[in-house]
């Protein structure tokens, strides 16, 4: 069964862009939000939700089911998806 995969990241960040192309590396599917491209109630609902999975609110921020990895590491993000 495949988990829900989420995405925070900043437009400009290479740990962000770095993580985004080793999820397409490994076929995963996954719903990508660029927070700094949002604005208004939107940006600050989704900062919020983000928090409350990573209080430093640090991107990327990826939330692969019930787990959280923060920054690119691949082994953790390997170890996420098949936990």
């Amino acid at each position: 069964m495949s988990k829900d995969v989420n995405v925070y990241a900043l437009s400009t960040c290479i740990h962000c862009r770095n993580a985004k192309k080793y999820l397409d590396e490994c076929g995963i599917k996954y719903n990508c939000v660029f927070v700094d491209k949002l604005e208004g109630q939107e940006r600050k609902d989704t900062i919020a939700r983000v928090k409350e999975h990573n209080p430093a609110v640090s991107f990327p921020t990826i939330i692969i089911g019930d787990s959280v990895v923060v920054g690119f590491n691949k082994d953790k993000i390997d170890k996420a998806l098949k936990d």
